[in-house]
């Protein structure tokens, strides 16, 4: 199991038989890959953490004033504008949204769980339906504040 004991024994939490925790590369860092095969539509696991009353590095929100601290599963899912995961944060679990190939890194959208982001980033996803820039679902991109003072500025 990726998780501590204290966690409990719950057998869908992420077992270290099915993922790893791992370097990617100097831009995203570490992040999740699995060590076999997923169908769309599969649970992959059940995740837990620490609830937390603040935003941090490897939290996920679970409501607007409390977010999951996981730093052995969840807080290393990688970002990607077409993922291949979804996160409930009410049910906490974790979903195939595409058959996943054994050895396949895990993304998710974190604007799918995040109203504001620990940090907004430049993304290099790579995706046709790339945003450029990932933010919160609440937050505004640094460029449309550009544009919208650009905007002003004309008028």
């Amino acid at each position: 199991m990726l998780y501590p004991q204290t966690f409990g024994n719950n057998p869908l939490f992420p077992q270290a038989c099915d993922f790893a925790v791992v370097p990617k590369d100097n831009n995203s860092g570490f992040g999740v890959i699995t060590h076999r095969h997923f169908k769309a539509g599969d649970l992959l696991a059940v995740v837990s953490g620490e609830i937390v009353p603040d935003i941090r590095q490897h939290t996920l929100q679970v409501s607007s004033n409390k977010h999951m601290y996981d730093p052995y599963f969840t807080g290393y899912l990688l970002h990607s504008c077409e993922p291949n995961v979804s996160l409930d944060m009410k049910k906490k679990t974790l979903t195939a949204l595409t058959d996943i190939p054994a050895g396949t890194y895990l993304f998710m959208d974190y604007a799918e769980t995040e109203d504001t982001l620990f940090k907004q980033f430049g993304c290099c996803c790579g995706s046709a339906s790339c945003r450029g820039w990932i933010t919160g679902r609440k937050e505004t991109s640094p460029h449309v504040v550009m544009e919208q003072h650009d905007v002003a500025r004309t008028h």
